[in-house]
């Protein structure tokens, strides 16, 4: 079976696209999401993003972490979506789309710029060392010190395996405030089970951790994560964020075709 594709990325968090509105892919075949993900045999790809049509919506995103397995919402992997439903000629400067965790808004404000609309967020878990919320996809943030010298991988690993967030398990941040409405973060995915450049679910989950710790009265955000600058705004009301948008570039890398 010969594949087409499109590879997109954001802020590094790079995807594998496949336009499926004809429903050709073996959703089921993991084995084979995670060859295509694979940096060394397949494409290479932080995770698989399958475009499908929706009844309701302009397009219904289906997403895969690298590991081959269906996750939660990726917003990086939103964001590129967005671009590419642009790309085919599906919409042109704003899109609805359908996702594992409801219906998502976006706008496109220039050929790389996407913000998307992002999970309201209400319950926040914070304990003295840490903070737990679910922008879509579970998020474990912790302040650190010396952010450069953090290993990741290791401690980010220790926690997401942990008896804290069971068979699930959880991604997570570690966090240096640089000004007062200034993060910069580096974030264990799992799934990916290493640390990606960037993951928007986490960005936006350190945006609002931070605000709900106090650490920042700003509500909208900029967030430094390895492979550029993403920027977080929402609305509080009560105990709830609101009107939460993830913006920050998506960027089509290339296209090709792979036999499977």
């Amino acid at each position: 079976m010969e594949i087409s594709f499109y590879k997109y990325e954001g802020t590094g968090n790079d995807f594998v696209m496949i336009d499926n509105r004809d429903l050709f892919f073996p959703k089921e075949e993991h084995v084979l999401v995670k060859h295509l993900c694979d940096r060394r045999f397949g494409i290479g790809g932080d995770g698989l993003i399958l475009l499908e049509n929706d009844v309701d919506a302009n397009f219904n995103m289906v997403y895969y972490n690298s590991d081959g397995n269906p996750s939660s919402m990726c917003g990086n992997g939103g964001r590129c979506i967005v671009a590419f439903a642009k790309q085919l000629g599906l919409i042109t400067e704003h899109a609805v789309f359908s996702a594992v965790d409801g219906i998502h808004h976006a706008t496109i404000f220039d050929p790389n710029i996407v913000s998307l609309q992002m999970s309201d967020v209400s319950d926040i878990n914070i304990q003295t060392d840490y903070v737990f919320l679910d922008t879509g996809s579970p998020h474990h943030v912790t302040l650190v010190e010396d952010l450069r010298n953090t290993d990741v991988k290791a401690i980010g690993s220790q926690i997401r395996y942990g008896q804290l967030y069971g068979e699930k398990g959880s991604n997570v941040n570690f966090v240096k405030q640089t000004d007062g409405s200034t993060f910069a973060i580096r974030t264990y995915e799992r799934g990916v089970e290493d640390e990606t450049l960037s993951c928007g679910t986490g960005a936006t989950a350190v945006a609002i951790a931070m605000h709900a710790l106090g650490k920042t009265s700003a509500n909208s955000i900029v967030i430094f994560v390895e492979g550029g600058k993403l920027e977080v705004s929402f609305v509080k009301e009560g105990n709830a964020y609101t009107d939460v948008c993830l913006k920050g570039p998506a960027t089509f890398v290339f296209k090709g075709s792979i036999e499977c």
